[in-house]
């Protein structure tokens, strides 16, 4: 293995990313027999994991341990966080390498996968169309949770892992195992037995037997961790609950939805995995599109609270799919309601699928052919032309093929039935004229992700999706800090001035396209060269922008291709109270407030952290983006910057470099409602790339809610809050401090499936 540089916790972070420290001690490093790994022990543990994975030579290896080492290139979180381990060379537990998975819904089989990998820390994806969901078995029988026993009453040392049932009559006996599967056999058997013939109908008495399942606060294997099954006693009387109103039937596709959804908050609330979803339903799917409206209630005395049956639903993200150009009303309407409720973004499957054939349809007249072939003709005919002009095609792999617009939970992979892995090179770590860094980055995160395709999947239909289309995706963050430095502030004026086509800005988009596409050839030519060296499928699409949540800190950059909040800034990172991270912030000069969601019986929030009703914690930490003094860049508002600004941005990056799709949240105001539905509209209809973005209302500086993740401030404020840091800070040694409270268990697991603060926005409370 190649050095990469000494193993102490000293200066392992840049002094433009003050959130690094506590954000890599509380997601990415590990707790070891030796102590805290720092970031150099990480890098090598992950190398190590990739270099045996994906044979890499010595070269290679010396490369992506330098991006590395210099924070340029980096591996997935999932992979920053598990590669390496024993835990992730076993073939079972392969999926927990990877960011980004969709399954479609055909079989209850689907629901246990889906639960399995979330629970290994996947975001997970389902599409819920019809034509799927129309293959599930009808609901024969109803359920009845006579019993759920107390749980973890067995001794340790006679624990069994496995989960096990005897049927007796009407009766059926689960013991459920003491281990991720045996969770999910137990959710997945009550499934099965719903539509299970040989109970005829009546109904069926199940006696659940948990005593097997640790307690709380005992440890987890695998991930580090403590056990908190806490809603694992819920989840039988729920999802018996939810089957038994659908005798006599199949499944909706809300009914699904919730299905997923209720695995997903006993996972959450276990402290196992936090979740990330995405849920696509059929864009006449009215009943979907409608699954979150009004799930907060009010009573006579203004008091909110959440409708218990429905509460699942903020699990995940709802898209509607689209097989078809909807017009410009359908539009206007998808736009306004995602800015009164955030719910109802448009996916424009023609383009998904055509991308994601890029292997066969090569050209731009290829794919805008398939694509009105799709949407005046329909999946059928697009179907025959596939197989009269690239076949012969089997049957099975042209289904496939023409199925590939799932989606991960952020939306930036596409595919059916996949498992995507992501990288990212941190542009802001670059200098704009220093071309072969650039070059070295991409190369760099390009092998990172190739070296997964040589995982052979357990599951047969996630090994035949990988045969068929293998995928993967190099990112990036901090493009805006990136273009900043490469044009200075007459590029950020020009932004304010919404990126119109005057001469400048047309030679402005020029470069950008410039740096785009070069990235772009980089990634694809170092994935194919590595695939034909280990005989490996080249994938037909290898670039990607994910949404950079957490790994974003660990630099300063603003995430993925999106401008920062602004140019100074409170950042919020949430613990849970008394987190030894979180004491360590508070040695280092870090303020902490109690969380959002712990109040006084009056609703009133805390301010007291030590609060013995307060239950999770907030570091807030004065941030200054890395172009903040340049010359003129204050006096730029970026809470201005308008909604058809950014996405002009957006679909230059979705032309130029992203062959998935870009993730993005586009911000708007009311008044641009109608100017975003338009250009929305014109990209669909004129073909211009769009598949797929997020719609945020954008809220005033008056109007915000209290302890947001970003809270904008001015220079002053920037000023006089690091001073206080500073007066504070008892210690300067960040390691240091948190070894000081730093003893037992990690209660983190590593980063979620899909990690952003813009990617799974809280449903937020009305009034």
């Amino acid at each position: 293995m190649p050095s990469l540089g000494k193993g102490d916790h000293r200066a392992d972070f840049p002094a433009t990313a003050p959130a690094a420290n506590p954000v890599f001690y509380r997601t990415y490093s590990r707790k070891t027999t030796s102590g805290r790994e720092s970031w150099n022990e990480v890098g090598k543990r992950n190398l190590l994991g990739l270099h045996q994975l994906g044979k890499l030579s010595q070269e290679e290896l010396n490369l992506m341990a330098r991006m590395q080492a210099e924070k340029k290139a980096l591996p997935s979180g999932r992979w920053l966080w598990i590669g390496g381990t024993g835990w992730i060379e076993k073939e079972e537990n392969f999926s927990g390498a990877y960011n980004c998975t969709s399954t479609n819904l055909v079989d209850w089989k689907a629901f246990g996968l889906m639960m399995d990998l979330a629970m290994m820390g996947c975001g997970t994806g389902a599409v819920i169309e019809a034509h799927l969901i129309d293959q599930l078995p009808v609901v024969l029988n109803p359920i009845k949770i006579n019993e759920v026993t107390q749980i973890g009453t067995t001794p340790a040392n006679q624990r069994q892992e496995k989960t096990t049932h005897r049927i007796e009559g009407q009766e059926v006996f689960i013991k459920v195992g003491d281990s991720r599967r045996g969770w999910v056999d137990s959710y997945e058997l009550l499934l099965e037995i719903c539509s299970d013939k040989r109970f005829s109908g009546n109904e069926v008495q199940l006696i659940i037997d948990l005593s097997d399942v640790r307690p709380v606060g005992e440890s987890l294997k695998g991930f580090g961790g403590m056990a908190n099954p806490v809603k694992l006693k819920d989840l039988y009387a729920r999802v018996g609950r939810l089957l038994t109103k659908a005798v006599g039937r199949k499944l909706t596709s809300v009914e699904c939805c919730l299905l997923i959804d209720e695995a997903a908050v006993t996972i959450v609330a276990g402290n196992i995995r936090r979740s990330a979803g995405m849920r696509q339903f059929s864009a006449d799917d009215f009943s979907a599109a409608g699954a979150k409206e009004n799930l907060w209630e009010q009573d006579e005395e203004g008091n909110w609270r959440i409708d218990p049956e429905r509460d699942a639903l903020r699990m995940a993200n709802h898209t509607r799919v689209y097989h078809n150009r909807p017009n410009q009303k359908d539009i206007l309407e998808a736009v306004t309601k995602q800015f009164h409720s955030g719910e109802g973004a448009i996916q424009f499957a023609p383009e998904s699928i055509a991308r994601s054939n890029a292997d066969i349809l090569k050209t731009q007249e290829l794919k805008a052919k398939f694509i009105n072939i799709y949407c005046e003709e329909g999946k059928t005919a697009a179907s025959k032309w596939l197989q009269s002009n690239f076949g012969p095609i089997n049957d099975q792999e042209l289904e496939h093929r023409l199925g590939r617009y799932g989606l991960n939970p952020c939306g930036e992979i596409l595919g059916a039935d996949f498992h995507c892995n992501l990288a990212e090179v941190h542009l802001n770590q670059i200098d704009p004229s220093d071309q072969e860094g650039l070059s070295n980055s991409f190369k760099a995160a390009a092998l990172s992700v190739a070296c997964l395709l040589n995982h052979r999947f357990s599951v047969e239909r996630y090994r035949q999706s990988r045969a068929w289309d293998p995928i993967v995706g190099v990112s990036f963050t901090g493009l805006f800090d990136f273009f900043v430095h490469a044009f200075g502030t007459t590029w950020l004026k020009w932004w304010e001035a919404g990126r119109p086509n005057t001469e400048q800005g047309i030679a402005f988009k020029r470069e950008e396209e410039r740096y785009l596409t070069n990235w772009k050839n980089i990634v694809k030519e170092t994935v194919w060269e590595y695939c034909d060296k280990h005989g490996l499928t080249r994938p037909n699409r290898c670039t990607t922008v994910q949404p950079a949540g957490t790994k974003s800190l660990l630099t300063g950059a603003a995430p993925g291709w999106h401008p920062p909040k602004a140019q100074r800034f409170i950042r919020r990172i949430t613990f849970r109270k008394k987190d030894p991270v979180a004491m360590a912030c508070m040695d280092y000069g870090y303020t902490v407030v109690p969380s959002q969601s712990d109040k006084d019986e009056n609703g009133r929030l805390l301010n007291d952290p030590f609060d013995s009703r307060c239950t999770e914690w907030l570091v807030e930490i004065p941030t200054e983006v890395s172009w903040a003094n340049l010359p003129g860049a204050d006096a730029v508002d970026i809470n201005n910057f308008s909604a058809l600004a950014q996405f002009d941005f957006y679909m230059q990056v979705q032309r130029f470099y992203t062959e998935h799709n870009t993730s993005a949240t586009i911000e708007f105001r009311e008044n641009e409602i109608e100017p975003l539905a338009k250009a929305l509209h014109k990209a669909i209809e004129d073909s211009e790339g769009y598949i797929s973005a997020a719609l945020l209302a954008r809220f005033d500086a008056n109007a915000t809610f209290p302890r947001l993740p970003f809270e904008p401030i001015d220079a002053e404020t920037y000023e006089r809050l690091q001073s206080e840091v500073f007066k504070r800070r008892v210690s300067t040694d960040f390691f240091e401090a948190l070894s000081r409270y730093d003893e037992g268990e990690l209660t983190e697991a590593g980063p979620a499936g899909c990690d952003s603060d813009k990617c799974l926005l809280p449903l937020a409370k009305p009034g």
